[in-house]
């Protein structure tokens, strides 16, 4: 099978149905028909299929010595990592992940299993159930693919893995902490050949895209996106810089990790241990004369500082900040220490995001809203008629849901925001001045969702304050 790469799907009394990576070999088709002495079809697989196929099938569990001395140890550790149904196994957790487009793989040993769990659509779900015995194996496998110290059990370890599916390479970053019982390893999947994808393919609506791409169209200033970890506004930036990316530009970009490899673009990875950060990267990059720079996320008040007086400068400053709504991030970067004037001659924009799954519209399903809900949609300006449900079929995996869509804030700074940011305003009162202006919240943009059928009211709660 794995020579030739081809398996036997079907064995019957009058043919035998082969599946091969290469369908069209004249020598496999000829091996087979005289091994088998019955008429052979052939057909066409995907390489990755069949790697994920003989991980799950052929891994089996393996017994090993217990050594007293570490460097027998370090020995049986290594020859058991790469020994083929280990090295199949971990090849097929990697494979399956990529092909159901999991952002996240968590990998956890306890008392009698082993659990295995991609994060998709932004929830956990369990992919695979082992006997606990494998996890020493399957840990000293991602260690040496991470290159790491397989022998390291009580402190954490970080790494990155770069690997070939289908043809394109996926970057995945390793983190590896000690538990109470053993180690609990977590892969955060990065598709490196994938260009980030645009504003049409986020599906955000027309009117907000519009409003999003006025905020970069100016020439210098501070753009945010804010939220919550896994909350898009990587993805986001990305968008803006695909759109921004031009040959009379100089861009560069300052992230950890760097998610998407873009042609004509300065990416820089931040790297701790040698005291690359953002902070330090970023006064030297503006020694490089850009038009536009990105960096990954404002953390600290050094960073924050640059940031924004790199954009006082004349630069287009692209960044994201941790905060649950636009108006936050003013508050935020106060805490920083950064002086209201600053704030306020700087900040052009802000997009607070989340993301909720979209319901399968091949089963989701309706019904009436209750007096409470109809008080809810009410508080926000909303009247609904139908409330949306999900329901699960075999195109969703049961779950109800197929992929995430956005729930976008908008704040622009204006010169009424910015009289209020200068007057050192609190959060209250800088939301009900842009609620007076019309700017459509987080809540409201996700009920208004919820009534266009696009998600349920449950995934919005989950995500936002109602």
């Amino acid at each position: 099978m794995r020579e030739w790469q081809a398996i036997k799907l079907l064995d019957s009394d009058n043919r035998v149905l082969i599946g091969a990576v290469d369908s069209r070999r004249a020598e496999l088709l000829q091996r087979l028909e005289r091994f088998h002495r019955k008429p052979i079809e052939v057909l066409p697989i995907a390489s990755a299929d069949l790697s994920a196929y003989l991980g799950r099938e052929m891994a089996g569990p393996h017994k090993t010595e217990a050594s007293p001395r570490e460097e027998d140890e370090r020995l049986t550790l290594d020859r058991l990592a790469n020994d083929a149904p280990i090295v199949n196994l971990v090849n097929s957790l990697l494979i399956d992940a990529v092909r159901l487009g999991a952002s996240d793989i968590h990998i956890e040993a306890f008392d009698r299993q082993l659990r295995v769990r991609y994060r998709q659509d932004g929830l956990l779900r369990i992919h695979a159930e082992f006997e606990s015995s494998r996890f020493p194996a399957i840990a000293s496998r991602i260690k040496i693919m991470a290159n790491l110290n397989i022998m390291e059990r009580r402190l954490p370890q970080d790494g990155r893995i770069t690997v070939a599916v289908g043809g394109n390479h996926v970057d995945m970053r390793v983190s590896i902490v000690p538990i109470a019982r053993g180690e609990s390893i977590v892969l955060r999947v990065f598709g490196t050949n994938e260009g980030p994808r645009s504003f049409d393919e986020l599906g955000i609506e027309p009117e907000r895209v519009a409003a999003i791409r006025a905020f970069y169209r100016i020439p210098h200033g501070l753009i945010l996106a804010t939220g919550p970890t896994g909350s898009g506004k990587t993805t986001t930036l990305n968008a803006m810089l695909r759109e921004l990316k031009s040959d009379e530009l100089k861009i560069i970009t300052i992230e950890d990790p760097v998610e998407y490899l873009v042609d004509g673009i300065a990416q820089i990875q931040t790297n701790e241990q040698i005291h690359l950060t953002f902070d330090t990267i970023l006064r030297r990059v503006l020694r490089q004369d850009p038009n536009v720079i990105m960096v990954g996320e404002i953390r600290d008040s050094p960073t924050a500082e640059l940031a924004l007086r790199a954009a006082l400068t004349g630069h287009l400053v692209l960044s994201t900040l941790h905060t649950n709504d636009s108006v936050s991030s003013i508050t935020r970067l106060r805490n920083m220490g950064v002086e209201p004037y600053l704030i306020a001659s700087t900040l052009r924009g802000v997009i607070a995001q989340r993301l909720v799954r979209r319901l399968c519209p091949d089963c989701k399903t309706t019904r009436m809203p209750t007096a409470a809900e109809r008080t809810l949609f009410k508080r926000h300006g909303l009247v609904p008629t139908m409330i949306p449900e999900a329901v699960g079929c075999k195109k969703c995996g049961g779950s109800g849901y197929r992929g995430r869509i956005a729930l976008i804030e908008l704040l622009t700074m204006d010169e009424g925001l910015e009289e209020l940011v200068l007057s050192g305003a609190r959060a209250p009162e800088i939301r009900a001045f842009l609620s007076n202006r019309g700017v459509i919240s987080l809540a409201a943009d996700g009920l208004g969702k919820v009534i266009a059928g696009q998600s349920t009211l449950g995934e919005v709660e989950r995500e936002v304050e109602l």
